[in-house]
């Protein structure tokens, strides 16, 4: 059989879909990112009606293109929480009122066979909208993020995604030398804010795209 690795993912995220499926979340299955993409604008957006949008940290989305595209979009109110002109005061007022948008997109940190979403943030603004506020949640997720089990989870995010974002934002941070999450007391650490997401309340309000592509952190 041709490409391998392709559909032996396609066997797991199809796993991992009907596990999410009935833990109340809506799923989408795609191959690629540009996929994902028309997913979003055209498919979530029209359905839901969303007329504000905002967005948390997430390699993935910024790849999409996705967030270039709804910078475009006439008719959406945008809260641009990436905007390098806002002051650390404004860009913080800014994620406050992003909690109030008919749509907000992110990715997350792992994702359990069992269908749970799994996060950890520094300031709590994305996992703080995952749980509650907007109406609508948008969540981006390559095949790299699919771990079995809790502990696997808190496993990846700590000593992967964790470290290798602490490198990314260049934190002055233990992990960022180590590679491995510490009991660190930096003024810089990201890891602050836990969330374990195991249903979707209400049904169908946070929407996960399942991404047949290793992507994001």
């Amino acid at each position: 059989m041709d490409k391998p690795i392709e559909n032996y993912w396609r066997i797991r995220l199809k796993e991992a879909k009907s596990a999410l499926e009935a833990n109340n979340f809506d799923v989408f299955l795609t191959e690629d990112l540009a996929s994902a993409k028309k997913i979003v604008l055209e498919q979530i957006l029209p359905l839901t009606g969303a007329k504000s949008v905002s967005w948390g940290g997430s390699v993935t989305f910024i790849t999409s293109g996705i967030y270039d595209a709804i910078k475009k979009m006439p008719g959406l109110e945008v809260l641009d929480t990436y905007d390098k002109t806002l002051t650390p005061e404004q860009s913080l007022e800014l994620r406050r009122k992003a909690l109030l948008v008919d749509l907000f997109i992110t990715g997350t940190n792992a994702v359990t066979e069992t269908g749970m979403l799994i996060n950890l943030d520094m300031i709590g603004n994305r996992a703080g909208a995952i749980t509650f506020g907007p109406k609508n949640v948008v969540i981006l997720v390559g095949r790299n993020k699919i771990v079995p089990d809790l502990d696997e989870a808190i496993f990846r995010v700590k000593n992967y995604a964790a470290p290798t974002n602490a490198i990314r934002l260049d934190k002055k941070t233990p992990c960022v030398k180590t590679s491995y999450c510490e009991e660190c007391k930096s003024p810089d650490r990201i890891c602050n804010v836990w969330s374990i997401t195991e249903k979707s309340f209400p049904k169908g309000r946070i929407k996960v795209i399942l991404i047949n592509q290793d992507l994001g952190l």
